[in-house]
């Protein structure tokens, strides 16, 4: 039986690594009776990280997902990993879960990691609130991560219930909203009571304060809540989840995962009060055929409109693609066109429990469920009806902040290492492969070493194939700063018809990204027109190898203004070889210099720490552009040379013990200074030299 869209929840859980998200799915999932066992990372039990790479990791790696059915309906829970290498996959959960739960490890608090992903669900404008997860630790208190997360995230985070207890007498929950107290037995199960009389004033408290914070969420509530002092219980329903369906209000729960304390009331807590796909805002899509946005209400009378967030690829099993139906009705043998690919055909359709599936017969809108067979669909593809097809909005994935030479052991396997990379890519957008032929070396651009380590797993378990990797070279480029004229002459007789080329040249500067420009400005027909875009050849080939350090030359102006011909001998070869030869030539008495690329980039950092970061970045030749707190981290923004960036990732998280991270992404490039270029023009000589 396909559920209903009022029945369905999407609940995504995103967080810090070491927060407990997989083991709070666990919990939910166990709570859920999904399974008849509470899973345990380090054993390799849980339903979530079921992969090899993760079980040997002890780690989340990928997104997945858990089906639970629960009262009348059920929630589909996205369990995204914590670490910021696999941050595509945290996109991808966002982009379809429907409320975010921010798991915060009770004994650290908001940490980088939730402060980063939290950025991106403020900015898909989801509906969120927050689970203080291992309360059952020792040295742990929620008041003071209450306090952390309201630093962080502001006054509209407010408690929704309070713990009964702390560290190892941590056994339930006060339920503000029914002002209820529920403990919870060994296997999870709820036993409602009344608030012990030590904890009655302050749930009171905790009440009003929580009241207080839903009535500004809504005009009408606060003229009410002003008048009588309060809300009635009718107006607190309506008002939390209208406040938490718009995000003017982030609840707070408190849990602790591995004693299954509170996964149930989380569950009642996302079913009764976080908005179903339908209540959510509407998604924006773009019509295929006429270019213009258009709105994709969730409704499962509406021609069908079909993301496809995530491909699982897994040996002897064959690609499996995560998708969910933001409008429509699917079913098994319904014809759709994949508005990037081509047509396909809707096979046989799944639910999602970690690894184990559920084959159903058709979902409707709102709903996520997994598709197999299909020819041609990857990650980031819209499914549609040949009557409406629209491009679905994919996430903008950050830009890779690692990148490694990366060559196969064995000859011969440089295709397979290409092939192999391009099929995991399916699964993981967040990474790139380049062939650079003027660095000739293929470059892997990633989010990260643990993720970088992970693909190198993959290549050589999944595919076969071995590879080792190196320091990738940095593309710096060459340009000049003066302005020179110069002849470029080519003459050679050696019996026969002869070769002659003749044309002089002007070599100017030109501003900074500019790129090439070729002038004409011969007059009188000294050099005939058709020989002249042999010129410009000549020039653009010379344009390759700069004398400095062997880079691509930029940024330079040339004009062809004299020259002269030979009725016989002249040719475009001639001129070609003319023009390279003068450019040579003029380049090196037009001040050359040599150009790096430089990028920007942003650290989060909690405060401890930023002087050591700050001090690190002008070590690597930065400059510090300004700085800003965000809580009780610091969000630091500089420009850094490319060339010391190499395993910046590693050495920042060392230095902040593994609490900083960063973006970067390309500005401009700038001379590089004298010692750098001694250094690379020697290099250079050397290389030639050597052959």
């Amino acid at each position: 039986m396909t559920m209903t869209t009022d029945k369905i929840r999407n609940l995504g859980l995103i967080g810090q690594r070491g927060a407990g998200k997989t083991t709070l799915a666990e919990a939910m999932a166990y709570s859920a009776g999904v399974t008849n066992r509470l899973g345990v990372i380090t054993d390799g039990t849980t339903l979530s990280d079921y992969t090899d790479e993760e079980k040997s990791r002890q780690t989340s790696l990928n997104l997945s997902l858990l089906r639970c059915p629960w009262k009348s309906g059920k929630i589909n829970i996205v369990d995204m990993p914590g670490h910021m290498d696999f941050t595509g996959d945290v996109l991808a959960g966002i982009a379809v879960a429907d409320t975010i739960g921010v798991v915060i490890n009770a004994g650290g608090g908001v940490e980088v990691g939730t402060l980063q992903f939290f950025h991106y669900v403020e900015k898909d404008n989801k509906p969120a609130f927050f689970i203080v997860n291992r309360l059952d630790k020792e040295n742990t208190d929620f008041d003071k991560n209450v306090a952390s997360i309201q630093e962080a995230f502001g006054s509209k985070a407010v408690p929704v219930n309070l713990p009964i207890g702390k560290a190892n007498d941590f056994k339930g929950i006060i339920d503000l909203i029914k002002m209820k107290a529920i403990t919870f037995d060994d296997k999870g199960k709820q036993t409602p009571g009344d608030i012990p009389a030590d904890l009655k004033d302050d749930a009171d408290a905790a009440r009003e304060k929580m009241i207080e914070s839903i009535a500004e969420t809504n005009d009408d509530l606060l003229e009410k809540f002003f008048e009588a002092g309060t809300l009635s219980d009718e107006d607190l329903l309506t008002g939390l989840k209208s406040g938490i369906a718009k995000g003017g209000f982030y609840p707070i729960l408190a849990a602790a995962a591995t004693s299954n304390i509170g996964a149930s009331s989380l569950l009642d807590f996302t079913f009764d009060y976080a908005p179903s796909p339908a209540e959510v805002p509407v998604l924006k899509a773009v019509d295929d055929d006429t270019e213009k946005e258009i709105e994709i209400p969730c409704k499962s009378a509406d021609p069908v409109a079909v993301y496809v967030f995530k491909i699982i690829s897994e040996q002897h099993v064959g690609d499996l693609a995560l998708a969910k139906v933001f409008a429509g009705t699917i079913k098994s043998g319904v014809d759709v066109v994949n508005v990037q690919k081509g047509n396909e055909r809707i096979g046989q359709m799944f639910e999602i429990i970690g690894k184990d599936r559920k084959e159903i017969d058709g979902a409707e809108a709102g709903d996520i469920v997994a598709l197999v067979k299909l020819k041609d669909t990857h990650s980031g593809n819209s499914l549609c009806l040949k009557s409406r097809k629209v491009v679905l909005p994919i996430p903008d994935y950050p830009e890779p902040v690692m990148d490694m030479a990366i060559r196969p052991k064995a000859k011969g396997d440089d295709e397979k290492m290409g092939l192999a990379l391009n099929k995991l890519g399916e699964s993981d957008p967040t990474f790139k492969m380049v062939q650079d032929p003027a660095l000739k070396q293929t470059l892997l651009f990633g989010q990260g070493p643990t993720q970088v380590d992970l693909l190198v797993e993959k290549l050589k378990n999944r595919f076969g194939v071995e590879v080792d990797l190196d320091r990738p070279r940095i593309p710096y480029r060459e340009t000049i700063k003066g302005t020179t004229e110069i002849q470029g002459k080519y003459k050679k007789q050696s019996g026969g018809r002869g070769q002659y080329g003749d044309c002089w040249l002007r070599l100017s500067p030109l501003d900074r990204g500019v790129g090439f420009e070729f002038a004409d400005e011969i007059k009188g027909g000294v050099i005939p027109g058709k020989f002249v875009p042999s010129v410009e050849k000549g020039v653009v080939e010379a344009m390759l190898e700069g004398g400095l350090c062997g880079a691509q030359v930029v940024d330079v102006k040339v004009t062809v203004y004299f020259g002269s011909f030979h009725a016989v001998d002249s040719s475009d070869m001639a001129f070609k070889v003319a023009a390279s030869m003068g450019f040579k030539d003029g380049y090196i008495k037009s001040k050359p210099i040599i150009l790096e690329p430089i990028f920007n980039i942003t650290v989060f950092a909690p405060d401890e720490f930023t002087g050591d970061v700050m001090g690190d970045i002008s070590s690597r030749r930065g400059k510090i552009i300004g700085m800003e707190p965000v809580g009780r981290m610091q969000r630091i923004r500089g420009s850094v040379p490319q060339s010391e960036l190499y395993k910046y990732s590693v050495d920042l998280r060392s230095m902040s013990q593994g609490q900083a991270v960063y973006t970067r992404d390309f500005s401009h490039y700038e001379e590089v200074p004298h010692d750098v270029s001694s250094k690379l023009k020697e290099e250079y000589q050397t290389s030639k030299q050597e052959g």
